[in-house]
């Protein structure tokens, strides 16, 4: 009888059940409010190409977080699904480009791969007894390492009927958006509607209750991976076909979002709950995140903390949802298929609702005068590439231009994802650093198609057309590197090159210039040739291990400044006095080096100068103005006798 006493007002029922339906739905909620925060904030959020940007820019890490999807169910984890999805893009592409198999057979081989990597990583799961974070990180250094293997390093293009994946459907449908809903569809059948889906809840609830009841838990599991590895193939289809390239490098780090999405959209890492729904929203908010945070020109060092603040959030209402006994993520009853329809019909109908409204914040608004320009770098974890953003933003200041920068991060899919928010936005001009130079392609001729001018600094773009490039000549530069260190040893010696990150054009035709500048120096030995990836500590690793082989080596080039720091570091006392080292770049703690004599020279390609330029074409480029087809700007070795003359 105590228990009537709580049979309280119907105020406070209806309460209880928005709050129910609140906890329930937490991923849905926090989309919802997502696109009405962003809808509200930028006048760009809604038109219909953004929206389809948001789609396309969701669907490889949707595909992937599908296969997480089933992992994370059976309270497992994938760390490997990037590095998988790069190889079977990899393996499509050299199969079919560079030994002649028809590219049905080639896409065959793909998908083997990733169910390959799957089975492989389910037996060391299943039957060696390894925790699945051990396993899967294992098969995430091999796979990427077989990918860089089999490419050597480089990009390989991908064959043309399978690039139309990255195509639209009449002009306008993104082909990767029809590929994430039909994916989805078949990770909810086989989780609702399928033994091994039923079988994934039962070992995520209880493994040992599942054995017992007879479930072949270690047979599931080997099913399960390799489920995971058929999603990861197709993800890495999907996007090699919008680069119009496989990149031995693509979906690097891919592996986190996909696990996020999955935690986000409501499932749990302790196993037993998730679907797929839940997992698809949890992309889309990723996305929405990304994109939305992108038209407000927010840092994108920022949004790496907002993206995880937000996954952080997600998994504290995670806990709340359990301790109020919200009703779990489950793929398996069939009870609530019909409330929870009219949830998401709820759900759409007040979406709707609202963002009509907010769009008329923006409708008869003062639109700005000033040019917009927008700045996609490679990446500003490098020096260099932070003079050059800086070098920009002044020019652009002094010009009255307001100027976007946003960082890829060294991912080329993530640039392409910035490129198209430009281009649908109708920025005035575009300058592109590209990660990679074929990669960079389809993005830009879509701003060609919507025409908008666009400027390419430092690197080229291949197979589409820019107004104009800016940059220094890396190949020459690697020639000039090569001549300082030979003419320094005079003509012999032992020297070992660090390389930069590779299946980066910088790092391949820098890479080249040392080659061909090495040619006129016969008595020049090369005893070694390792990546550093551009990183200072790596630098510092890789000359480190190198000096245990070869411990009378007398230069050492290489690629960059920072590298070039590691390995002074690595050399100690030697630095400038026994071994010689070049650097390339130019960059203030490179040149501060060269100043006390560590560091002997550095390829300075005057990164501010590059900004600058930049920008000035581009500002003529969006006033209609001629343009030069190439703007080369010297580069210039810089030694102790004359760095205190150089600016940069």
């Amino acid at each position: 009888m105590a228990t009537d006493t709580h049979l309280s007002t119907p105020g406070a029922s209806g309460a209880s059940g928005i709050r129910r339906l609140l906890l329930d739905n937490g991923a849905l909620t926090a989309l919802i409010v997502l696109v009405i925060a962003m809808s509200a904030l930028s006048g760009d959020f809604l038109t219909t190409d953004n929206l389809l940007n948001v789609g396309v820019q969701a669907a490889v890490t949707a595909i992937l977080a599908f296969g997480v999807t089933f992992v994370i169910v059976s309270a497992g984890i994938d760390l490997s699904v990037g590095s998988v999805a790069a190889l079977s893009a990899t393996v499509l592409a050299w199969s079919a480009t560079q030994h002649g198999v028809p590219v049905f057979l080639a896409v065959v081989l793909a998908i083997a791969t990733g169910i390959a990597a799957g089975l492989v990583n389910g037996f060391l799961i299943a039957y060696g007894k390894l925790p699945p974070f051990i396993a899967t990180l294992a098969m995430l250094s091999v796979a990427r390492g077989l990918s860089l293997v089999i490419s050597q390093g480089s990009p390989i293009a991908f064959p043309d009927s399978v690039s139309h994946l990255g195509d639209t459907l009449g002009g306008w449908l993104p082909v990767p958006v029809l590929v994430m809903i039909v994916m989805g569809l078949i990770a909810a059948f086989i989780l609702g509607r399928t033994y091994i889906g039923r079988s994934m809840y039962a070992i995520g609830g209880n493994e040992e209750a599942a054995r017992l009841s007879g479930l072949r838990v270690s047979k599931q599991k080997l099913a399960i991976y390799a489920l995971s590895g058929v999603f990861a193939a197709a993800a890495g289809i999907v996007l090699a076909s919008r680069l119009s390239s496989a990149q031995p490098q693509a979906a690097d780090g891919y592996e986190l979002d996909a696990i996020a999405a999955v935690v986000i959209g409501g499932a749990s890492l302790a196993g037993g709950t998730g679907k797929a729904s839940g997992t698809l929203i949890g992309a889309l908010i990723l996305a929405v995140l990304r994109n939305g945070l992108n038209l407000l020109s927010v840092s994108a060092f920022w949004q790496q903390v907002v993206i995880g603040v937000v996954i952080a959030l997600a998994v504290l209402l995670d806990t709340v949802r359990r301790k109020a006994g919200a009703t779990p993520a489950s793929g398996t009853g069939g009870g609530n298929k019909g409330k929870q329809a009219t949830t998401y019909a709820l759900a759409a109908v007040v979406t709707v609702a609202i963002v009509g409204a907010t769009s008329f914040l923006h409708d008869d608004s003062s639109t700005s005068t000033k040019p917009k320009l927008g700045l996609s770098l490679s990446t500003l974890n490098n020096p260099f590439y932070v003079q050059l953003k800086s070098g920009a933003q002044a020019e652009a200041k002094k010009l009255g231009l307001d100027l976007t920068v946003t960082d890829a991060q060294n991912d080329a899919s993530q640039q392409a994802n910035q490129l198209q928010n430009f281009t649908s936005s109708s920025y005035s001009a575009i300058i592109v650093n590209p990660v990679d130079s074929d990669a960079a392609s389809n993005s830009v001729k879509a701003a060609d198609k919507a025409k908008i001018p666009v400027i390419a600094v430092d690197r080229a773009v291949n197979k589409a057309a820019v107004d104009t490039l800016v940059a220094s000549d890396n190949v020459v530069g690697g020639e000039l590197a090569a001549k300082t260190i030979g003419e320094k040893l005079g003509g012999t010696g032992k020297i070992v090159i660090l390389q930069g990150q590779a299946g980066t054009s910088a790092a391949r035709e820098r890479a080249e210039g040392f080659a061909k500048g090495l040619k006129a120096f016969p008595g020049i030995q090369v005893v070694a040739q390792q990546p550093a990836d551009f990183d200072r500590t790596k630098g510092l690793d890789v000359m480190s291990n190198l000096l245990q082989a070869h411990p009378d080596v007398q230069g050492v080039i290489a690629a960059n400044d920072e590298m070039a720091l590691g390995a002074i570091k690595a050399l100690g006392s030697k630095a400038g006095k026994s071994v010689s080292v070049v650097g390339f770049d130019g960059t203030p703690d490179g040149l501060t080096a060269v100043k006390q004599g560590t560091l002997y020279a550095s390829v300075a390609q005057q990164p501010s100068q590059l900004g600058r330029i930049a920008v000035d074409n581009a500002l003529r480029a969006a006033q209609g103005k001629k343009v030069e087809t190439t703007v080369k700007v010297p580069v210039k070795v810089v030694t102790k006798e004359n760095v205190a003359g150089f600016t940069g």
